[in-house]
């Protein structure tokens, strides 16, 4: 995919853009700036409850349905709505739509924040969800429409390293902000911190970012995003609660139910394309090699990612007994191995092909191991920071991977399909990390629990868990070196 086959846009505001897809003025960084931080506070917001779920429940006295609600109500509606979201920026503007859902996060943040019981908590997290899959899927738009060549490349390269940083860094400034207790709020403030950062942001929303749409098709397509949105949230609510609950009979009659719905959404898009009436999702996107499989390496890399975060934490806090602010800080090893290899990958990001990107989920896999193998050496006896080296090449591994597996996934999708490839990406992200939680969850709480369940089972269970995601990140190098070609754009 080259510069002068950029998305195909509709630009509001400044000089329309000529043809062969280079706008007529240079941008600035500050339509990059404003969209990375509604990027980073909605993935944030996904990690960072994790670290304030004990002081949320015993301060509204939250049971443990509940308790998981505070995070599974997030994820799913943030995953399921991620594609209609895209679609919506798509007809009726991006940048319109970029400001509404932070609008919406904005106010969803302050009701979780001043939240008087755990059931209001509980809907006020999904309400931010589904803001949060109205805001993001717009940001991969905008920078396509902003931003052209190598500028375009730094772009993404960010993108995903702001994915990362907020994933790395939620467990830090989670356990920052309830250690510090400003004012008596507790774990308030992890949500009241998005109010003045979505104020400030939005100030400048309308000076620097353009209106843009795409030029496909004039309707949403309704049918396609209740089918879409129902079969995501099915498949990703029963994944998470099938784990806490023991797998009943319920889960599974979910996810057949779930696999029928997918069917019939299959057929619905494909019947709504051959009349060439805008469906919410472009099959011809799957025709291409690089974007299919690509696509794929990504939810199998993000199922390793998100997944590492949680058990990491668990580990941490219950099988060390760190404190939230200990725990967090552990992951700063993490995120300075993610943040120097964004920075090499930013670098390299028109040069980028599918061998290159293939080393990110390989250097992964590798510190998951070291990881592993310390944990069980060190037990509960030897010191934490053992585990340092070994979780910088981790982030290594992570930083290698996002921004770069970002431009090779939507560099190979045809620009008239660059929307729906942009929505694909984000529920790919969004929905593997959410799902990496459960499959996470199946194999370290039953480990766990054989172990008796103490302190000193942690760290075997922990050892454990790490085999499937270190199986996971070689998995996900193999599809990207099943993937061969250049993605850069000039």
């Amino acid at each position: 995919m080259t510069s002068e086959t950029s998305t195909e846009v509709v630009v509001e505001g400044r000089t329309p853009t000529p043809p062969g897809g280079a706008p007529a003025a240079a941008p600035s960084a500050g339509a990059l700036l404003v969209v990375l931080v509604g990027t980073f506070i909605t993935v944030l917001d996904f990690f960072i409850a994790n670290v304030a779920v004990p002081a949320i429940k015993a301060d509204l006295g939250a049971g443990a349905a509940q308790a998981q609600m505070f995070v599974v109500g997030y994820g799913v509606a943030f995953t399921a709505g991620l594609i209609t979201g895209g679609r919506l920026g798509d007809l009726f503007g991006r940048r319109r739509m970029f400001t509404l859902g932070m609008v919406l996060f904005m106010l969803a943040s302050a009701a979780c924040s001043l939240a008087p019981t755990a059931t209001v908590l509980v809907v006020a997290r999904i309400a931010q969800g589904a803001a949060a899959a109205l805001m993001v899927p717009q940001v991969l738009g905008i920078i396509g429409t902003v931003y052209t060549g190598a500028a375009r490349d730094r772009a993404f390269n960010a993108y995903g390293l702001v994915i990362g940083l907020a994933g790395v860094f939620g467990q830090f400034i989670g356990g920052a902000l309830i250690t510090v207790d400003i004012a008596g709020l507790s774990w308030r403030t992890i949500f009241l911190i998005n109010v003045p950062l979505c104020l400030v942001s939005l100030a400048f929303v309308g000076r620097t970012i353009p209106e843009s749409r795409g030029e496909g098709g004039t309707r949403l397509d309704l049918v396609g995003a209740l089918l879409v949105t129902a079969s995501l949230g099915i498949i990703v609510f029963a994944l998470l609660e099938g784990q806490e609950s023991g797998w009943p009979l319920w889960v599974w009659e979910a996810l057949a139910g779930a696999a029928v719905l997918l069917a019939v959404t299959v057929w619905h898009l494909r019947r709504r394309a051959a009349a060439d009436r805008g469906p919410l999702i472009e099959p011809a996107l799957f025709k291409g090699r690089v974007f299919s499989v690509g696509l794929t390496a990504t939810v199998v890399y993000f199922l390793a990612m998100g997944s590492f975060f949680f058990v990491l934490a668990l580990y941490l806090q219950l099988g060390r007994g760190l404190s939230p602010l200990e725990s967090g800080s552990v992951f700063l090893a993490l995120g300075a191995g993610y943040f120097g290899a964004s920075v090499v990958s930013s670098r390299k990001a028109a040069s980028v092909t599918a061998r290159r990107v293939a080393v990110g989920p390989l250097t992964l896999a590798i510190g998951y191991a070291a990881v592993a193998l310390t944990a069980d050496r060190l037990d509960t006896m030897g010191h934490v920071l053992w585990l340092l080296p070994a979780l910088l090449v981790a982030g290594l591994g992570m930083g290698l991977t996002t921004g770069p597996l970002t431009n090779l996934v939507l560099g190979a999708a045809a620009p008239e399909h660059a929307a729906s490839a942009s929505g694909l990406l984000n529920t790919a992200q969004e929905g593997g990390a959410a799902v990496g939680v459960a499959i996470a969850g199946a194999v370290f709480f039953p480990t766990l629990a054989d172990a008796g369940g103490s302190a000193g089972a942690y760290p075997h269970a922990f050892a454990v868990t790490l085999v499937p995601l270190i199986a996971l990140g070689l998995l996900a190098s193999a599809l990207v070196l099943a993937a061969p070609g250049r993605t850069a754009r000039r």
